[in-house]
C-alpha cells in the first residue's frame, strides 16, 4: 500500500509566497549592496537616495508580505515593522542634512527594532512553515548590528553608505538561505513515499508466479 503526505492547499500557497518573498528580498538587497559599493560610493546624491530607500523598501516589503499572510491585523509584528521602517526613512532624510554619524545612529536604532520584530515574526511562523531559523538568526544579528552602529557613530572613523552595506549583505544572504531552504523542504514534503506491498504465501514467504 502507498503512503502519501497530505498538505493543505492554503499551506502550500503560503509557503510558495514565502519562497517568492524571500527571493525578492534577496534580489533587491543584493542589488542595493552592489550599487552601494560601486556607483553610490562615488555619488553622494545617489547614496543619499539609497539610504532613504533602504528602510522605505523594508516598510513596503513587510506591508506586502503581511497582506499576503492574512492581513496586518493578523501580523502585528509586521505592522509595527511597517511603522518603524517608514519613520526611519523619514528620519534618515532629515539627518542626512546633519551628518552621516547621525544617519548611522538612525540606522542603528532601526536595525535594533527591526531585528527584534523580524525575529518575532519568524518565531511565530516556525510552526506553520518551518525553515525560519535563518530569519531568526538574521533578526538577532540585526539587533546586534544596531548596537554596533550606534557605537561606531560615536567614534571618529569615516562613515558612508559602505558602512551600512555589509549589514544589508548579511540580510541578503539570510533571505537567500531561507528561500533555498523552503524550496528544498517543500520538495521533500511533496515527494511521494512508497511503501512496497507484500504478497505472502505459506510461511510468510513471498509467493512467486510460476
Amino acid at each position: 500500500m502507498a503512503a502519501t503526505n497530505v498538505r493543505l492547499p492554503a499551506a502550500d500557497a503560503n509557503a510558495a509566497w514565502l519562497k517568492t518573498y524571500y527571493s525578492l528580498r534577496f534580489a533587491v538587497a543584493a542589488a542595493w549592496v552592489a550599487a552601494a559599493f560601486t556607483l553610490a560610493a562615488h555619488m553622494p546624491t545617489l547614496a543619499a537616495v539609497m539610504l532613504i530607500a533602504y528602510p522605505a523598501w523594508d516598510a513596503a516589503a513587510n506591508y506586502i508580505d503581511a497582506r499576503h499572510s492574512g492581513g496586518l491585523g493578523r501580523n502585528p509584528t509586521q505592522l509595527l515593522n511597517v511603522v518603524v521602517s517608514t519613520l526611519t526613512a523619514v528620519a534618515v532624510a532629515v539627518t542626512l542634512r546633519q551628518s552621516m554619524n547621525s544617519v548611522l545612529v538612525v540606522f542603528g536604532v532601526w536595525a535594533g527594532f527591526a531585528g527584534v520584530l523580524q525575529l518575532a515574526t519568524a518565531a511565530r511562523r516556525w510552526r506553520s512553515y518551518g525553515a525560519q531559523w535563518a530569519m531568526i538568526l538574521s533578526g538577532a544579528q540585526s539587533a546586534l548590528a544596531g548596537v554596533f552602529f550606534v557605537k561606531m557613530a560615536a567614534g571618529t572613523m569615516p562613515i558612508g553608505i559602505t558602512t551600512v552595506a555589509p549589514y544589508a549583505a548579511f540580510g541578503a544572504f539570510y533571505f537567500l538561505v531561507s528561500a533555498v531552504w523552503l524550496t528544498v523542504t517543500g520538495a521533500r514534503a511533496s515527494a511521494p513515499h512508497q511503501v512496497p506491498s507484500r504478497c505472502s504465501g505459506s510461511g510468510g514467504a513471498p509467493r512467486l508466479a510460476p
